[in-house]
């Protein structure tokens, strides 16, 4: 006998997180909890953001929205790649990046969100791609004199033993 068929629970609407630019002109949201995080270091963002990856959330469009500042959005088109990103045109905040591949997602920069987003980034896209110079979790300690400051103290060179060579 066949079991009757379960009525499928209506889906609840995504409890919208709230971000904004540098100035707060352009406020936009994002659904909680966010499809996906990661840390990016292609050179493309890297050069896009001045930094030496970017950390991005990865939203579904249909819950992604600009609530303000929509008109001071400007947008960088490179047809090449299949890409655009768009940035605040007041402040310079990168705001969002997207895809021709991808057409469903929208790609926000974490940093523009001050709550959790819902998603931990766990994964490095382009990771061979970083700069040589990247902080890597080397072990840091105060900078004396300098509150807040930290730094890498520079690495002891070990005395060669040449006593024994001759």
């Amino acid at each position: 006998m066949k079991k009757p068929a379960a009525a499928k629970a209506p889906k609840t609407p995504a409890v919208p997180v709230e971000g904004q630019c540098r100035c707060g002109a352009v406020r936009l949201e994002i659904g909680f909890p966010a499809r996906w995080a990661w840390h990016d270091h292609s050179a493309a963002s890297r050069h896009a953001h001045g930094a030496a990856y970017a950390t991005y959330v990865g939203s579904w469009r249909s819950r992604f929205r600009v609530t303000e500042g929509e008109d001071l959005i400007t947008r960088f088109v490179d047809d090449a790649a299949g890409t655009a990103r768009s940035f605040c045109a007041r402040c310079g905040t990168p705001l969002c990046f997207e895809r021709a591949h991808s057409p469903t997602m929208v790609n926000v920069p974490r940093a523009l969100f001050e709550g959790r987003t819902g998603r931990e980034p766990r994964y490095h896209i382009a990771i061979h791609e970083s700069p040589e110079w990247a902080y890597w979790g080397e072990a840091v300690g105060p900078l004396k004199g300098f509150p807040g400051v930290v730094w890498e103290r520079p690495r002891k060179n070990k005395r060669r033993d040449d006593s024994g060579l001759f």
